[in-house]
């Protein structure tokens, strides 16, 4: 997600340019002229809405029309707040299912759990709307209540939750931890920062000071994969942290004057010498990228990872006519170094290979098997073992692979893929029996057995089920815990920290 990166909610209205105000004539007047000469009655409100998205997708993907009714969307992207039900909800197969409630909030606390199948809400059923479509069903007023009408796997008929919504609030800081053993000369912080919303600085503020006031951290990790950026005054005074006072950290350049500024850090920091490593991706964006970007010009930080996204781009969010809002691109970033961010993105020091194999793994991940096992196994086990100590034992795999059997999984690589359609092209171009029949012979050998790719992939494999099990039982931040321990990038920082 995108979060804007300036607010102005309180700008009057100009006057339009004379090219824009030509356009905006013939519009009224094609409007004017649909209006009175069409021959059915049109939805002027639905049209105007398509008339306005079309030209705004022109401009960029970021500059984007708010109409009053979407007040709690832009409200969302603006503080990271919204009403709803608290839970990531996926669609396959035509179904809607919740994935990911998360803990504390009203989803998981009126007990819906990973797996269940959302039939319909309020009423409405599910079946043949969008993920976005249902999303809206499920978000209104805090202190409303919906009604979710749901489907459990062990659980014969289908059955209805009430849900009081509350005003959601995404914690920026999703994971913080202290990383300690016996090959690190002393205990080193880590912490997986979400986004930059409104009073995210001084979140990922108290979550340092606790790493190293209280917990002995003498180094950081800052992992900001994933981030796809916000205010751009939250990461200042993330900056700040480890930058000197009065030290440019960016600057936005625009078209008029007051679009045009130069932000430098406030006050002294308060880990100026802290040894610091930062982990990005192609998903890192915005104000990620504000704060990747300059501490690595000032040489203050190692990056680790893969090239990011390149958003540059500066949105104010300014009223519209009857209540809309408008979010327009009214500048670009430059680093310390004058670099452009926009469509450039930053490069880490340290660039790690991020290319995903074509393996069983992806198989049982695209076709959600590892999901459908991990809440299959939660219905009948009440428990696992506390973290750090739950691990995938052998006995779990084999029983991973029984399920497989009953729902009939059949492992077909591109290879096996190809080699079928090529035994058909020489069965139709003719070839002769004996050729066709040296193919037939090699089929076999080229059919992947799934019990044994998952054998020669097994900490993939125990990488890909543990998490999804750890999240039914220990929730979100239960997975980042566990997913840290086959985490490459983080390994190849702790070496960069104790260089």
């Amino acid at each position: 997600m995108f979060l804007i990166l300036c607010v102005s909610l309180h700008v009057p209205a100009q006057q339009p340019t004379t090219r824009a105000a030509e356009v905006i004539d013939i519009f009224a007047d094609v409007m004017r002229q649909v209006d009175v000469n069409y021959v059915d009655t049109l939805n002027y409100e639905v049209l105007t809405e398509a008339a306005i998205g079309a030209m705004l997708r022109k401009i960029d993907p970021y500059t984007v029309y708010y109409s009053k009714k979407q007040d709690k969307d832009l409200r969302m992207l603006t503080q990271g707040k919204y009403g709803g039900i608290g839970s990531i909800i996926q669609q396959r197969d035509g179904a809607t299912y919740a994935v990911n409630p998360y803990e504390g909030k009203p989803a998981q606390l009126a007990g819906i759990l990973a797996g269940d199948k959302i039939l319909s809400v309020d009423g409405k059923k599910t079946k043949g709307l969008t993920v976005s479509e249902v999303s809206n069903n499920l978000r209104g007023e805090p202190g409303t209540t919906v009604v979710l009408e749901i489907e459990r796997e062990g659980v014969e008929k289908p059955f209805k939750v009430s849900i009081v919504r509350e005003d959601i609030h995404l914690e920026p800081v999703s994971y913080a931890t202290t990383l300690v053993a016996d090959s690190l000369p002393y205990p080193i912080g880590y912490i997986a920062f979400a986004e930059f919303t409104e009073g995210s600085a001084q979140a990922f503020t108290n979550a340092l000071d606790e790493l190293y006031y209280n917990q002995g951290a003498r180094a950081l990790v800052m992992d900001l994969r994933g981030n796809g950026g916000g205010i751009v005054e939250e990461a200042l005074q993330i900056v700040n942290l480890f930058i000197d006072r009065d030290t440019k950290v960016v600057e936005t350049r625009g078209k008029v004057a007051r679009s045009n500024n130069v932000y430098k850090t406030r006050n002294t920091p308060r880990y100026k010498d802290l040894p610091l490593v930062i982990l990005v991706d192609k998903n890192s964006a915005s104000a990620s990228e504000i704060v990747s970007g300059a501490l690595k010009d000032l040489g203050r930080a190692t990056l680790i990872g893969q090239k990011t996204f390149g958003k540059g781009l500066v949105q104010n969010v300014r009223p519209v006519a009857h209540g809309g809002h408008v979010k327009v691109t009214t500048s670009k970033y430059y680093l310390p170094s004058d670099s452009c961010i926009q469509g450039v993105g930053i490069m880490p020091d340290i660039v790690m290979d991020d290319s995903a194999k074509v393996d069983i793994c992806y198989t049982l991940y695209i076709n959600h098997y590892f999901f459908d096992y991990a809440t299959h196994y939660h219905r009948l086990h009440d428990s696992i073992a506390a973290l750090p100590d739950f691990t995938v034992t052998d006995e779990m795999i084999a029983d991973f692979c029984a399920f497989l059997d009953e729902r009939k999984f059949k492992y077909e690589t591109e290879t096996s893929k190809f080699f079928a359609d090529m035994i058909k092209m020489a069965k139709h171009e003719d070839l002769d029996s004996a050729t066709i029949a040296q193919l037939e012979a090699l089929e076999p050998v080229l059919t992947p057995d799934f019990r044994e790719a998952i054998t020669r992939n097994k900490e993939e494999v125990q990488h890909f089920l543990g998490a999804e099990i750890v999240l039914r039982y220990y929730y979100q931040k239960g997975q980042s815990a566990y997913n840290l321990r086959f985490d490459d990038e983080l390994k190849r920082a702790l070496k960069e920290i104790q260089k």
